[in-house]
């Protein structure tokens, strides 16, 4: 892993819409710009990892009393392995201890569930397929919030 806490990489809250051409780009560039738009984007928190003041990698966040998920992990492709997800989502889950979450799961590339498995999460019995892809709802369970 090459990232490292350095003065130039930064994480921030940003807005849905400084997500979307990024999302766009990295998980459907072959789809509509209006495809990787979520329909709850609004309700939820959206973090971005800059390097050199550049958007490299984003995530969104949504709380609500069905748990909590997170939607939409991306990485610039050229930056692609070289720790910048893992940051993030290392945040993410400093957040979301934070706020007391009892479990957070994602839908995850199936291509991708080692990755997410780093973070503690599981994969579940539950799949489904979209625009062509295959996806494992993963998740963890935090037992130690209240």
């Amino acid at each position: 892993m090459k990232a490292t806490n350095s003065s130039n990489l930064k994480i921030i809250e940003i807005s849905a819409q400084e997500t979307q051409d990024l999302r766009h780009r990295v998980m459907w560039p072959n789809k509509s710009k209006k495809y990787v738009e979520l329909e709850n984007d609004a309700k939820g928190i959206h973090f971005g990892l800059s390097k050199d003041s550049r958007l490299i990698s984003v995530v969104s966040l949504f709380i609500t009393k069905d748990g909590t998920q997170f939607r939409k992990l991306a990485t610039e492709i050229s930056e692609q392995g070289s720790g910048y997800g893992t940051l993030l989502l290392n945040h993410l889950m400093a957040v979301i201890t934070n706020k007391k979450i009892k479990r957070l799961w994602c839908n995850a590339r199936a291509d991708k569930t080692s990755f997410y498995e780093r973070f503690g999460m599981r994969s579940t019995s539950k799949t489904f397929a979209k625009g062509g892809i295959d996806y494992i709802i993963m998740e963890k369970i935090f037992k130690s919030n209240p």
